[in-house]
């Protein structure tokens, strides 16, 4: 059985979290490194940018959250903004699953539609036609590389980055999210699941499905201070 790495969870800022993640997607690219699954929270809560997402209101310069200020970052991926505050967000990277993006991304979502399913949960792929595109909230709409629930409430907006072979497929799983918070950036009201789960629970359960799903054994690992001095330079200043 093929042995994934797991990194145990990780409370980070949105500029930290990102430069791991695409550290992690060029040591497995350069294959120094095995298929990798973690999950991560984001302190300070911060909006995550899009790649190619270049038009953003003004104000989001200068959004504050408990007192705090909101951080803004762009992933490595694609997509439109997604708010990270009091979700939990999960990665994973692996290669040799073919060319085709959206094949790939539903093979890689199957661990989150089963995990989901055991706390009671089900999962589809949202419908959104193009139209999407023209709103910059990603929790907005749901389109083919959403999970939404059977009342088309989304709960998990995915982004993918590939580079060869190989992929860094993450994502945003809506927890604990403070509606009013949501309605204030993207200046719409928002549905969210009333999710019942700590997130401890939830992300054991997710990881007994990616056992299972990907037909993986996991050997957890921290990283190590090597691990972290060398990631430093994917930090990128927005």
């Amino acid at each position: 059985m093929k042995e994934w790495r797991l990194i145990p969870a990780i409370e980070a800022s949105g500029q930290v979290q990102m430069a791991i993640d695409k550290w992690l997607l060029e040591q497995h690219r350069s294959r120094l490194h095995p298929p990798t699954l973690r999950f991560y929270t984001w302190s300070p809560a911060a909006i995550s940018l899009g790649y190619h997402q270049r038009q953003y209101p003004e104000a989001w310069n200068a959004l504050i959250w408990n007192g705090n200020a909101i951080d803004l970052v762009r992933r490595p991926s694609g997509g439109r903004a997604v708010l990270h505050q009091g979700d939990l967000t999960y990665a994973v990277i692996t290669s040799g699953l073919g060319q085709n993006r959206m094949q790939a991304y539903q093979k890689i979502c199957e661990f989150l539609i089963q995990g989901w399913k055991r706390l009671g949960i089900e999962l589809q792929y949202g419908e959104a036609g193009r139209g999407y595109i023209h709103n910059p909230n990603c929790f907005g709409t749901a389109t083919g590389a959403d999970l939404v629930t059977s009342k088309n409430i989304k709960l998990i907006g995915s982004a993918q980055l590939r580079r060869d072979n190989t992929i860094l497929q993450h994502g945003s799983m809506q927890i604990q999210s403070d509606p009013l918070l949501f309605e204030q950036v993207f200046g719409q009201k928002m549905e969210f699941l009333n999710v019942e789960w700590s997130i401890d629970k939830i992300t054991n359960t997710l990881i007994e499905s990616a056992k299972e799903c990907f037909e993986i054994d996991l050997l957890i690992e921290p990283l190590t201070e090597s691990e972290w001095q060398a990631m430093s330079k994917f930090m990128e200043v927005q």
